[in-house]
């Protein structure tokens, strides 16, 4: 057992982990150095902790059968929906979100564990309806689980974890076999709503001057107007679909014009749930001088952080933006700019080869992988690594929205550590079974 074990275990993921959470560690120890060199912060004790746990809990799963997993998603999924209504009423307020419940200092994020369970559980019914007939129906219900978890940690409300739920539905229903259509034009509306929740605020707080097109978004009689507009022309469109079957441009008009009037509606609601500065953190990036000491403060002394790393950085212990404390939440959602400014342009490349490895193993263990529950798994984590690497990495460099996405196995945070090397681990279950490994 030991033997065969040994002969299946996945040593580059473990070895890419190991790498990662080291790095991580280290720089969450410089995040806590003052300017006169003196540490002034525990949080990288609580880190090695947390990383030892998590190593262990990585092996542990490993170790099990994720095809054991499939009876029990269900009902681990309905509890950690229990936990999210449960944090909603008595969690504890944290950045504005009461997204935590814990006993005096120590917490943790239910919010974070849940994307495994919601994974698990999706995973479960796109396998079982892979041979249903009707894929409208399928995507519905597919939509449902996905609205459930992401509506309850917007009411938090925490933007930034829900929408890590967003990208992992998209690559799953992809690879399950819905049509693209569908996978599109939640794509698309999602995209649009997004837009037009941020054009107010970009309107006031980015433009500084009055735009006559968003006028139909700040007001609500234009707004109603719209919506009824859109939605009357995607029926005519549905009923032109009924009489005329084989014509296409009926479809599509109903398609394009659906997926506006929804988009107006939901943006309507996303204005009422976010907060004004919160969606200001979602645009502030395309000028961050027009907020230089609010929401701008971050992106820009991030970027400086980067800057001046240069190629091999100003060395370990060495940076400024950190060890000044201009860089804010610098060991959680701005570790990557210390590490950048510290270890330069050879630091950051290390990290981004380190995570492509992980990346493209994922991609080999769902190509290698004939259980479609397995492969349904894997495609989830891959859509949830890739897009915290890329919406973190984008984020401290300036070109992509501050959402408050950790950089996996890097940031402080125990939560997303050890969801993360959960995650790990069951990628290694579902790889090491591939191979006929009990």
């Amino acid at each position: 057992m030991k033997i065969k074990f040994l002969q299946f275990f996945d040593f580059i993921l473990f070895f890419c982990v190991v790498a990662l959470v080291t790095l991580g560690i280290l720089f969450i120890y410089s995040s806590g150095i003052d300017s006169e060199g003196i540490n002034k912060s525990s949080e990288y004790i609580k880190q090695i902790i947390w990383a030892s746990i998590g190593i262990l809990i990585m092996i542990f799963i490993s170790l099990l059968d994720y095809r054991r997993f499939e009876r029990h998603a269900f009902s681990v999924f309905v509890f950690a929906c229990g936990v999210l209504v449960f944090t909603k009423f008595f969690g504890r307020y944290v950045n504005g979100a009461r997204s935590w419940l814990g006993i005096g200092p120590f917490g943790i994020q239910p919010s974070e564990f849940c994307k495994i369970f919601f994974i698990l559980f999706l995973a479960r019914y796109l396998e079982n309806s892979r041979n249903s007939r009707d894929q409208r129906q399928r995507f519905i219900l597919a939509l449902a689980i996905l609205m459930i978890p992401m509506g309850l940690i917007l009411l938090q409300p925490d933007l930034g974890t829900a929408l890590v739920y967003f990208p992992i539905f998209l690559v799953m229903a992809y690879v399950a076999g819905i049509p693209l259509r569908f996978v599109m034009l939640l794509f698309m509306g999602g995209m649009l709503t997004i837009v037009f929740t941020v054009l107010p605020i970009w309107e006031s707080e980015i433009a500084g001057h009055s735009v006559r097109a968003i006028k139909i978004l700040t007001n609500i009689q234009l707004r109603g107007i719209l919506i009824i507009s859109m939605t009357s022309i995607s029926i005519i469109g549905m009923i032109g679909k009924i009489f005329y079957p084989n014509n296409k441009y009926f479809y599509w008009i109903a398609y394009t014009f659906g997926i506006i009037s929804a988009a107006l509606i939901f943006s309507y609601f996303g204005g009422k749930v976010l907060k004004t500065y919160q969606i200001k953190r979602l645009i502030v990036f395309l000028n961050p001088d027009s907020d230089k000491l609010g929401a701008g403060w971050n992106i820009i002394q991030s970027k400086i952080a980067i800057g001046s790393g240069n190629l091999f950085g100003r060395g370990f212990l060495h940076g400024t933006q950190s060890h000044y404390r201009f860089l804010p939440e610098q060991s959680t959602d701005f570790i990557f700019s210390i590490l950048s400014e510290e270890f330069g342009f050879a630091g950051g490349l290390t990290v981004f080869g380190l995570y492509f490895v992980i990346l493209m193993r994922i991609i080999y263990i769902i190509r290698n992988t004939a259980n479609t529950f397995g492969v349904l798994i894997a495609s989830g984590i891959l859509g949830m690594f890739f897009f915290h690497f890329m919406v973190n990495v984008g984020m401290v460099m300036g070109i992509m929205p501050i959402t408050g996405i950790p950089l996996l196995f890097l940031s402080y945070g125990g939560s997303s550590l050890w969801t993360a090397m959960s995650c790990i681990g069951l990628l290694m279950s579902i790889g090491s079974r591939k191979f006929g490994f009990e």
